[in-house]
This record gives C-alpha cells, sequence and structure tokens, in this order.
C-alpha cells in the first residue's frame, strides 16, 4: 500500500488549508486529501467522497542535507516518511455516514494460561467509525491495526510485570515517599534548601497528578480493576483537585474515542481565544492550579448528588491537607504565605504541562465526524511525539511526552510499555508508510508562538480525505 502524508499535510503548514492531492506511483493504491474549510457534501447530504484515480508521478526531492529515501522533516519539523514502493493491499475509504463510534469488537488473540490479560492492552477508547464498504482484506485499516496490535501484543507477552506495571508504580511510590522531605525543607530559613524543597514538591506534584492520574485514568496502573478506580479516585481528585467522572469523560471517551474530530476529540479545551499569543503562552498557566477546583465544582452540577458529593469531599480532603501540612509541619506562619506556597508547587511544570497538551494534536489534521478515517490512519496523522525529557518523562509519563502515538494507539499500556514498544509501532508505520509524526519541544513552541491565531484562535480547517483505496 503506497501511502505517503502529502507535501502541504504538515505539522502546522499553512497550505494545510489548501487543496492539496496525494503523490503517489501510477501502479500503486495511494490516498488523496483535502484540506478545506468545511466538510464537502454530496447532493442528498452524502459526503462527497469518492476513489479518484492517482495524479502522474514526479519525483520527490530530498531534505536538505539528507539522503534519497531518508525521512523529510515538514514545516514544523515533523517528520513524514519518504516515498518508497509498498503494494501490500489498500485502505478502506472513509465513512459515509454520521454515527458515533462503535466499541471494539476486535478481541485479542487467545495465548497460553499465564498470558497477559486482555484488558491490560486492548485499546479502551472507542475506534473510529470504519468506513462503510472498507475491504476486510490484509489492506483494510482494520487489518493493519489488527496486524499492528499482534505485534504489540508479542511485546508484552514476553515481559515481566515490573516493566508491564512495577517501573511506574515504583516511580509514584517514590514520589508519595519524597513528599516528607519537601515539606520538611520548607523549614529551613536557607535559600537552597528552601528551593529544593519547592522544586521537590512540585515535581512530586506533577508526577502524582499527571502521570498518577493518566495511568489510572486509563486502567493502566494495575491489572485489577477495583484498584484502578481506588487509585483514580486518590490521584485525580485528591491529589489532582478535579473530577474523575468527568476526567475518564473527557479524555478516554471524548478524545481517545475521537482524536481530533473537531467537535469532539479535538483537544479545543485547550483552546481560549480571548487571550494573545504571550498571556497564553507564559502567563495563563500560572492560574491552572487555582482553575481546575473550580472547573471540577462546576462540571459536578451535572452528576448524580452521590457522585458530586464523594467529589466534593475528596477535592476539600487533597486542598485542605496540602494546607494543613504547609502550616503544621512546614512552619508557615499566615494563610497567605501557605496558600502562595500551594500556588508555586502546583503550577511549577504548569507551563510544559500545558504546552504538551496543544503541541501534540493541535495543528495537525483535523476531521469532521461525519468523515472519520480507520483509526489506524486518525492516529497516524493526528498525533505527535516530542523527544525524550528527562524531567518531563518522569513526571508526565512517556505516554504524554516520547510515545504518546503509540499510547493513542494502546492506551492502556504503561508509560514504560509505551517506551519498549516503540520500536515496533514506529516500524510498522514507517513499513506500511503511514505517517510517524515527531518533533522537538523547541521547534513546536516557535510554531506556535509564531501562528498562534492560526491554531488557537481560528476555526482549525477540515482535512478531508477524499479517496482512500
Amino acid at each position: 500500500m503506497a501511502y505517503r502524508l502529502p507535501k502541504h499535510l504538515r505539522c502546522g503548514d499553512p497550505e494545510t488549508a489548501g487543496k492539496v492531492s496525494e503523490v503517489r506511483r501510477s501502479d500503486g493504491p495511494g490516498v488523496a486529501l483535502h484540506g478545506v474549510s468545511a466538510p464537502v457534501l454530496a447532493p442528498g447530504g452524502l459526503p462527497a467522497a469518492r476513489i479518484r484515480p492517482a495524479p502522474p508521478p514526479r519525483d520527490v526531492p530530498c531534505a536538505p542535507g539528507g539522503q534519497a529515501g531518508s525521512p523529510t522533516r515538514a514545516a514544523g519539523g515533523a517528520r513524514v516518511p519518504g516515498a518508497h514502493r509498498d503494494t501490500e493491499g489498500g485502505c478502506p475509504q472513509p465513512a459515509r455516514d454520521s454515527a458515533p463510534a462503535r466499541p471494539c469488537s476486535r478481541r485479542a488473540p487467545r495465548g497460553a494460561p499465564h498470558a497477559v490479560p486482555d484488558s491490560s492492552w486492548v485499546a479502551s477508547a472507542e475506534p473510529m467509525e470504519p468506513a462503510r464498504g472498507a475491504p476486510r482484506g490484509d489492506g483494510g485499516g482494520e487489518a493493519l491495526l489488527a496486524e499492528l496490535e499482534a505485534l504489540v501484543r508479542d511485546v508484552e507477552r514476553a515481559s515481566s510485570w515490573w516493566e508491564r506495571h512495577g517501573v511506574d508504580c515504583a516511580i509514584l511510590a517514590l514520589s508519595l515517599l519524597s513528599l516528607p522531605a519537601g515539606f520538611l525543607c520548607l523549614r529551613s530559613e536557607n535559600v537552597v534548601v528552601l528551593g529544593l524543597g519547592i522544586t521537590l514538591l512540585g515535581v512530586c506534584h506533577y508526577t502524582l497528578t499527571v502521570k498518577g492520574s493518566h495511568l489510572a485514568t486509563h486502567g493502566a496502573l494495575t491489572e485489577s480493576k477495583r484498584w484502578n478506580k481506588i487509585w483514580e479516585l486518590f490521584f485525580v481528585e485528591v491529589c489532582s483537585a478535579f473530577s474523575a467522572e468527568y476526567a475518564k469523560y473527557g479524555h478516554v471517551k471524548m478524545h481517545h474515542g475521537y482524536t481530533n474530530v473537531l467537535g469532539l476529540g479535538d483537544s479545543s479545551t485547550w483552546r481560549l481565544p480571548c487571550l494573545n499569543r504571550y498571556v497564553y503562552m507564559f502567563l495563563a498557566p500560572l492560574l491552572i492550579p487555582i482553575i481546575t477546583p473550580l472547573v471540577a465544582v462546576e462540571r459536578l452540577r451535572k452528576v448524580e448528588l452521590r457522585s458530586a458529593a464523594r467529589s466534593l469531599g475528596l477535592i476539600s480532603l487533597g486542598l485542605y491537607a496540602h494546607y494543613w501540612v504547609l502550616l503544621n509541619v512546614s512552619g508557615f506562619r499566615s494563610p497567605g504565605s501557605a496558600l502562595l506556597c500551594m500556588l508555586t508547587t502546583r503550577s511549577l511544570l504548569a507551563h510544559p504541562y500545558l504546552h504538551v497538551n496543544i503541541f501534540q494534536h493541535i495543528g495537525l489534521p483535523m476531521f469532521s465526524r461525519d468523515k472519520k478515517p480507520p483509526r489506524i490512519h486518525m492516529m497516524s496523522l493526528g498525533v505527535l511525539n516530542l523527544p525524550r525529557l528527562p524531567v518531563l518523562d518522569w513526571a508526565f509519563g512517556h505516554s504524554i511526552i516520547s510515545c504518546h502515538v503509540e499510547h493513542h494507539f494502546f492506551p492502556r499500556l504503561s508509560d514504560n510499555m509505551c517506551l519498549k514498544v516503540k520500536p515496533v509501532v514506529s516500524q510498522y508505520l514507517h513499513k506500511k508508510q503511514l505517517p510517524y509524526n515527531e518533533d522537538s519541544y523547541l521547534a513546536r513552541f516557535r510554531l506556535f508562538l509564531s501562528r498562534y491565531e492560526e491554531f488557537m484562535v481560528q476555526t482549525p480547517p477540515i482535512t478531508e480525505l477524499v479517496g482512500l483505496q
């Protein structure tokens, strides 16, 4: 299957809003994509998606300083696969209906009695609606994803419990055990020791609230559903001061189920058009610790009374416990100084937290809900990996930083397992000539700062897959 991300369909490329088409060999199948500002509908309201003949082939230039056939880099720095022939089957046509995504009906291949339980690796998110009339052979989108799942399944079967869950549980346990040392450092009048305490508490806070909450929400902490629920309530509500119900709904059901589908899982909750680029990128992150519990309380009005009372109680417990320890253990003498310390530690990594959440999806191809491509194309086009960053890898987890593509394909894998299967996923996508987007933190930061209006204020254009064959 000849599949290459079109030249103009790049991370944040200004030409995305214009019409583009796939360069492909005349003797192989491919894909044609259009970037438009709204879905194109045929008479009668049906999407005007049709298989189109391939345009004449043309030479593909090498990247500056690169070699022929090597991965090139887009304007935003994202890698796009080079052009080479692969004629193993074709891709299904895009969906022609507007029905919501259905739960995944695929089951993991049966293994030996000691095999890893299905619940530890099968994607928990609802898959993209498969194209109506899509081929079910080896070349279909579902067949490609099933083949990739089998490869990842083999890797996980060969992994120990320590690799599947132990490494990440140890990181979270170490963060919990480091909290007393951080609070005691705040008793010192030495500026260096005081700064060390704030840094330690800030890193531990984000490890528990981001990494812990993320893993628990996806059920990746343990193979026990009961313990996952307990840890979810602890990390999301007690530590993060947010509603576990809405965290799971907004992240797992919507964002993962409809990644980059406009109006559903398009990361639009991170867009604040009323703010200018400098306020958003530099000042707004400092308000995240204040906005988070306020948004949580507002959302509690829409849940049943029992769940709302539980969430409100656990959120209040977490905030008051933090405040009480600062007064009674760290020795703060006034409520104002204790609250200021709370804000400082809870906003220590707020800037990269906000930036990462927009860098990895916004500016990439967007899709309409009635023209969702097969899941493997959705994830390969709409998700981006950042490079390994030690502090962020520790505090946020590999699945949010350097293995975000792998995480979206297999959301129930732990951070350590996402890192382990990364070579398998990247090699498979490159082999099938599917996009595997990667970019640096600094490059994405510069891109968003220079094109903030286009990405964060204006309505993003819809990338329309006109023909998949």
